[in-house]
């Protein structure tokens, strides 16, 4: 198995440290990328493992037969992970097609 993200996943991810530091949900550049590095830790890590659940016709447009899963990484925030899976020579991989948190898309699951 492994886990793969798109190039506009590795983008938000990049982009996504810059977000949190200057939005103050962090007091430094280096707690936001430590946050950020283990939350694609975690994904990559787990991804697999975690229950999934179909993504509603909204997604669409970040792939095809996406589902979703959630990861919670402390008492406000919930990461919900889009992704696509296939198999290549046996071997599953998961793609990353679009991440979201519950501030901006909990009331659409």
């Amino acid at each position: 198995m492994k886990v793969l993200a798109t190039t506009e996943v590795n983008e938000y991810w990049e982009n996504l440290i810059t977000i949190l530091y200057e939005k103050g949900y962090f007091g430094s550049e280096i707690f936001a990328k430590k946050n950020v590095e283990e939350l694609i830790n975690d994904i990559k890590t787990n991804l697999p493992y975690r229950q999934s659940k179909p993504a509603p016709k909204r997604f669409e447009k970040y792939g095809e037969e996406l589902r979703y899963a959630s990861f919670k990484k402390n008492r406000r925030t919930t990461w919900y992970v889009f992704f696509e899976t296939y198999e290549d020579n046996e071997e599953i991989t998961y793609l990353v097609c679009h991440i979201e948190n519950n501030h901006t898309a909990a009331h659409l699951l």
